[in-house]
């Protein structure tokens, strides 16, 4: 199947990025380097190309509740949850954002490569009749509209201000996981305070036609803050260090909320596919658990690699790299419980050689949430 290209794709050739194949689509892994871009969006402001993720118009109010882990009803219009879609047996299908919109039902952000899958496991559960029983792009109270829509990213402490200047809205006062409709350099969007970087900022919808201006406006006006065109590759330093799961890498369908970490994301007050069997998972008890650690030498974790204990592998590397804020090497795996303490040691296994690691509370990396 052919990879998709997003309407910034040219832009990004244009830029001189480095191409790759993430989720099904040709996205950009780095422009510069991802140090480089990493740093800028900590110190200044960094945009990103995130047209690849999908995003779902729930209109059954009650199909979204059902499929959700999260209890809607207390979501607010312009409000904005971090949720899972779960598979009867507990697992992870998907974590996703839910966005509850004035007219009634909710706008879903879904990862990229899992857009149409979600879509078909959200429609499969509806009661409603489905006006487009071959497939399609809607059906059963579900519309998938993520190829409708752009979506750009910016991230880091001058996004506001940059953001600002563009937009006639008064946006200091929308709230982290708030968004408001109105226009930025001139162009219709929803302005979103989300993001998946650890630093606060924006993350714009508009329609395909408009995101070539409003990607260029937000370089130009940028110029002065300092702005740089992120890729992948910073994306995924920058919300490790902010201890923000990956799914596919820290949480998939063989993945419990539980034991990554995300009881919060679990409302067990109200039923929801996978409900039973998460409680079932609790009461009996959990068998592994997600934790942070830290490098206590210069061998860098990946996924994949084995962790040490003993001299017997327990666990498994989740996520792992160079952290460029903190100065030392970071990752996510997974470790029994009694292994998951801050402060407990345990090797990873770096080609063969032990390397020592410490664990650490999550994220590695915080800055302070806007009221």
């Amino acid at each position: 199947m052919t990879a998709e290209r997003t309407p910034l794709y040219d832009e990004h050739v244009r830029l001189g990025a480095q191409m790759t194949n993430f989720g099904g689509w040709v996205m950009p892994l780095q422009y510069s380097t991802i140090r480089e871009e990493h740093r800028a969006v900590r110190e200044a402001v960094g945009v990103f190309d995130l047209s690849h993720m999908g995003e779902l118009r729930v209109i059954d109010e009650s199909l979204a509740q059902r499929v959700v882990t999260r209890d809607l009803t207390r979501l607010k219009s312009g409000r904005i949850q971090y949720a899972m879609l779960c598979n009867e047996a507990g697992g992870i299908i998907d974590d996703v954002l839910v966005y509850a919109v004035a007219d009634g039902g909710f706008l879903m952000v879904v990862n990229a490569g899992n857009q149409d899958a979600d879509f078909d496991w959200i429609r499969a559960h509806s009661t409603v009749k489905s006006p487009s029983p071959s497939g399609g792009g809607q059906g059963g109270g579900v519309l998938n509209v993520g190829r409708d829509w752009a979506l750009i990213g910016v991230q880091g402490p001058r996004a506001l201000g940059l953001v600002q200047r563009l937009s006639p809205s008064e946006l200091s006062g929308v709230k982290y996981y708030a968004f408001v409709e109105g226009k930025v350099a001139d162009v219709a969007c929803v302005i979103s305070r989300t993001g998946y970087t650890g630093e606060d900022g924006f993350e714009l919808f508009c329609g395909n036609d408009d995101a070539v201006r409003l990607w260029r406006a937000l370089l130009e006006e940028g110029q002065a803050d300092g702005i740089r065109p992120a890729g992948l590759g910073a994306r995924d330093t920058l919300r490790l260090e902010a201890g923000m799961r990956l799914h596919g890498n820290d949480i998939d369908a063989s993945t419990n909320p539980l034991e990554a970490g995300l009881d919060w994301t679990l409302s067990l007050d109200k039923d929801f596919i996978g409900r039973d069997a998460i409680v079932k998972a609790r009461d009996r008890g959990l068998s592994r658990a997600l934790v942070g650690f830290k490098m206590l030498d210069r061998s860098i974790p990946r996924h994949g690699y084995a962790v040490i204990q003993g001299g017997e592998r327990v666990g498994t590397v989740t996520s792992g790299n160079v952290s460029f804020t903190l100065g030392y090497n970071i990752g996510m795996a997974y470790v029994p419980p009694a292994l998951s303490q801050p402060g407990t040691r345990f090797g990873v296994d770096v080609r063969g050689t032990a390397a020592p690691a410490e664990v650490v509370a999550l994220p590695f990396y915080k800055r302070p949430h806007p009221k």
